[in-house]
């Protein structure tokens, strides 16, 4: 199955300079479709409004992390089976568990470049 190039993605992060970074990234990559949110309560009210195709998360944030909206959504039965990437510059292997426990489809820990965003995605989409 080909990566839908047009499917509407979310980047959740704290800091606008990563958001900007994570956008050209995709960009790169020929997504175009990208809305931001700067915290994980933000990005669960967007995720109510709009059906995303993927959601690219930093974990440390507040007041909701990255980790309680990925929590949040395996646990919305509408949001339940959206594509979930977590990002963080912590590579802690129980980060790692935690997450893969609460259902996230990949994981990238900072930095990356576009060529490890790109596989991160095509592994979530199965190509």
């Amino acid at each position: 199955m080909a990566v839908d190039l047009s499917m509407p993605i979310l980047v959740v992060d704290d800091y606008k300079t990563m958001v900007r970074i994570i956008r050209n990234l995709l960009k790169q990559l020929g997504f175009d479709n990208v809305d931001d949110a700067a915290d994980g309560t933000e990005a669960f009210q967007r995720m109510q409004e709009r059906r995303y195709g993927l959601v690219i998360s930093d974990w440390n944030m507040e007041p909701m992390t990255g980790y309680e909206l990925l929590k949040h959504v395996r646990n919305d039965d509408g949001l339940s089976q959206t594509p979930f990437i977590m990002i963080t510059a912590e590579s802690k292997t129980e980060n790692v568990i935690a997450a893969k426990k609460a259902g996230v489809n990949n994981y990238i820990v900072k930095p990356f470049n576009a060529r490890t965003l790109k596989s991160k995605i095509d592994a979530v989409f199965g190509e």
